[in-house]
């Protein structure tokens, strides 16, 4: 799968979402990189030669923000190609993956913390 299609798929991902979630997600933006910088490993906590990290979101989550700040650059969530295409070689598995990744870094656009996640199986 190219990094298009990886976009493709992620986008998709948010299209079939409910309405009433969608139309939060306006300043939202999904990109696909290779892989994951050091660093983002590093402020997650991660360590690069051990931890895989499929997505990552950032920016400030909706249960963070205020009607008064000022407005936000759009936040992102990152697609990380080579480790999917790594661990998910069958197409089917790859497409599933995409989209538990998507969702959990959905989930922490809302402000769902990582053990919240968890427990909602994302």
């Amino acid at each position: 799968m190219s990094p298009t299609e990886l976009k493709r798929a992620a986008t998709r991902v948010l299209d079939s979402l409910p309405a009433e979630f969608r139309r939060h997600l306006h300043n939202v933006v999904v990109v696909v990189e290779k892989r994951p910088k050091r660093g983002q490993l590093k402020a997650m906590g991660l360590d690069p030669r051990d931890d895989v990290l499929y997505g990552l979101y950032e920016g400030t989550p909706l249960s963070e923000r205020s009607a008064l700040d000022p407005p936000l650059l759009p936040d992102k969530i990152t697609i990380f190609a080579e480790p999917l295409l790594r661990d998910f070689p069958d197409p089917t598995e790859l497409r599933k993956q995409i989209r538990l990744t998507v969702l959990h870094e959905i989930a922490h656009y809302f402000g769902i913390d990582e053990e919240e996640i968890e427990k909602l199986g994302y």
